[in-house]
Parts: C-alpha cells; sequence; structure tokens
C-alpha cells in the first residue's frame, strides 16, 4: 500500500482536529489543525475536508471543538446542551447535501442530551465518542471493501468518478477500498478515473491515491465514458455517494448520474459504495435530496484564469441523484444490497 496506509485523513489528537488540506493536492500535501467550531464550518464548506465519511468525522469533531468552547463560557447545563445543539444546526448547514454530516453530528448531540451528568463528563463523552467514530470509519471502509472486491471480475477495468478514497473517508475509502480490497487479490486490475468537472477530484485526487497505490490507473475526461464503454474497455462502475434514499436513490458528485445512464445502455454494472451511516431511511426518494449549489467560479475558473465570457449565465450543483433502477448494488458494510432496495436497505438496519 501507499501513503494511505500511513497518514489519516482526519484525526483527533491535543484537542484539535488535524486534517490534509485537500484543496492543494497533489501539488502540496500538508496538514491543518482545526481549533475552533466556526474554523471547522468553513474547513468543510472550502472543501479542504471533503467525502461524505471524512465530512461526518469532520461534524463529530466540530462538535467536539464546541463542547470545549461552550464549557468554558457557561456553567449551566440546560444553556450549555442549548448552545452546542445551536452550533449543531451552523455545522450542519455547511454542506446540506452529505448526509453523513447530520448522521455524525446527530450521534455527538444524542450523548450530550441523554448523559445525566456534568458539563465537564458531557464534554468528555463527545470527545470520546468522535474518536470513536473515526477509528471505526477505517474498519467499516475495509469491511465494505471486502464485499465490493467480490464483484470484481479477474483482470477488469473499473470505472469510478470523483475521489470516493482515503482522502474521502477517514482511511482506506468506499468506492477505492473496493478498489484496494480487489487489488490485494488481483494485481492486474485497471482504473479509468473520471476527472470530475469542475473541481477536479478525480484528476487530483483519485490518480494521486491510486497511483501511489501502485496501481494501474487512467485518467479520462468526464465525457469520455461511453466512447470508451461502446469500445468494451470497462468492465464495471464502482463510485461512492454523499446520501441514499429509501428506496436506493443516490445522489453523489455531479456527472454520477451520466455515468450510470451510459453504463445501463452499454450493459456495464454500476455499484455505490457507502456505509450505512450515507442511507438515509428518512427520506423516500432522491427527490428529497437536498442538492448543494456551489461557488459558480468553481464553473468559470480554471488555475485563476477566467475561461469565459463575463456575461454568460452559470448553474453549479454539487451534486446529481442517480435513479435506483439504475444501480446494479449498493456495497455496504453489512453486504452489497440488492433490488428492490425498499427492502434491502430495511433488512440491512433491522440487522445492523
Amino acid at each position: 500500500m501507499g501513503f494511505t496506509s500511513k497518514i489519516k485523513t482526519i484525526e483527533w489528537t491535543d484537542n484539535i482536529s488535524r486534517m490534509i488540506d485537500q484543496t492543494i493536492l497533489p501539488h502540496e500535501f500538508k496538514t491543518v489543525d482545526i481549533k475552533t467550531c466556526e474554523e471547522m464550518f468553513n474547513a468543510i464548506k472550502n472543501m479542504i475536508v471533503r467525502g461524505a465519511p471524512a465530512i461526518g468525522i469532520a461534524g463529530a469533531h466540530g462538535i467536539s471543538l464546541a463542547a470545549l468552547e461552550l464549557a468554558k463560557i457557561t456553567s449551566n447545563k440546560d444553556e450549555f446542551i442549548q448552545l452546542l445543539k445551536n452550533k449543531a444546526e451552523y455545522l450542519k448547514s455547511a454542506r446540506p447535501t452529505a448526509v453523513n454530516l447530520m448522521w455524525a453530528i446527530d450521534k455527538q448531540i444524542e450523548i450530550a442530551e441523554s448523559t445525566n451528568s456534568n458539563i465537564q463528563t458531557i464534554v468528555e463523552l463527545i470527545v470520546k465518542n468522535g474518536k470513536k467514530m473515526e477509528l471505526e470509519d477505517i474498519e467499516i471502509n475495509k469491511k465494505l471493501g471486502d464485499y465490493g472486491a467480490e464483484i470484481i471480475p479477474k483482470s477488469a477495468t473499473i470505472l469510478t468518478h470523483c475521489n470516493a478514497g482515503a482522502l474521502a473517508t477517514v482511511g482506506y475509502g468506499t468506492a477505492l477500498g473496493v478498489i484496494r480490497s480487489a487489488y490485494a487479490k488481483d494485481h492486474s486490475i485497471k482504473v479509468f478515473a473520471d476527472e470530475t468537472r469542475p473541481r477536479q477530484q478525480g484528476a487530483r485526487l483519485t490518480t494521486f491515491e491510486l497511483t501511489a497505490d501502485g496501481i494501474d490507473t487512467t485518467l479520462i475526461t468526464d465525457g469520455m465514458c461511453s466512447y470508451f464503454m461502446k469500445k468494451g474497455m470497462i468492465d464495471v462502475v464502482v463510485v461512492g455517494a454523499d446520501r441514499i434514499a429509501a428506496n436506493g436513490d443516490t445522489a453523489n458528485k455531479i456527472g454520477t448520474y451520466t455515468v450510470a445512464i451510459a453504463a445501463k445502455y452499454h450493459n456495464v454494472p454500476f455499484y455505490i459504495a457507502a456505509p450505512l451511516s450515507t442511507i438515509d431511511t428518512n427520506i423516500k426518494s432522491g427527490d428529497e435530496i437536498i442538492i448543494e449549489e456551489r461557488d459558480h467560479n468553481e464553473v468559470t475558473t480554471i488555475n485563476g484564469e477566467r475561461v469565459c465570457a463575463d456575461n454568460v449565465n452559470i448553474i453549479n450543483p454539487g451534486f446529481d441523484v442517480t435513479p435506483n433502477e439504475l444501480i446494479s448494488g449498493i456495497i455496504t458494510e453489512a453486504g452489497i444490497l440488492k433490488p428492490p432496495y425498499n427492502v434491502s436497505i430495511k433488512n440491512a438496519f433491522s440487522t445492523k
């Protein structure tokens, strides 16, 4: 394994959250220390940390930071919990699509509300739980990866979109976790990575991770997938997810839906790889998923230079939703969920 086995994307240490700055990869590799809840909001919003599972852990750490801050300004337990809940809603607003953020924050708030103890003990329990969730993430991804490796044919070429790797999680990855587990058994597998406009996560991050691990990786532009599928050069698609509805509809980085349509037309299996925490059973379908609209400069500007007319209109959704009928299976730490997803998802949570 390469750098991913040695370096964690995000880690709680000495009451700070230390994370890899993903905005400057692959040109520079450095970590930043997040010391306040406000700094965490900005880190999530500005994509210093990104990827649904990693964002979730960042949210958990953000509540830990908020708890440490609030314990210094109030000794009233009720006031402390209310202020903490306010911070929770603030952090959730940083990235509205990724449900892992809401899930992890809510887990932290549950501890605060259910603990019949003093503020200091609540803070200690929140910090401890945030660290526990961080450590569990890697084990979840390894389980998920091993399940996913079962559906990868020998010597397969796998297409992935965006970055669902170690950098999108605490470590190992979801879609790239599947690839890593498959590669451990079969060094002949290859990967095609979509560049992923407009922020180039596939080009900047996925190729960085996979080449570091010695996995044969080819970078293609987002519009090329149909061409290579028609030529029979792609055997399976594995992508991550930011939110999955109870019926299996899946939100992922913009462009994923296009890949899924192309895969369906060319009879290429299309899989989602995501932990159960990415499944939002409170929503019935993808129609209920909030799609984040991001800064228009992401589309108009490349390397600091504007590449389009000044008066052109811009729309920049960060995600799209792939309908469940285009999805061959959802790879989770509980196994591979198959259609009908409203049944398999329900069963996965009932046996969890």
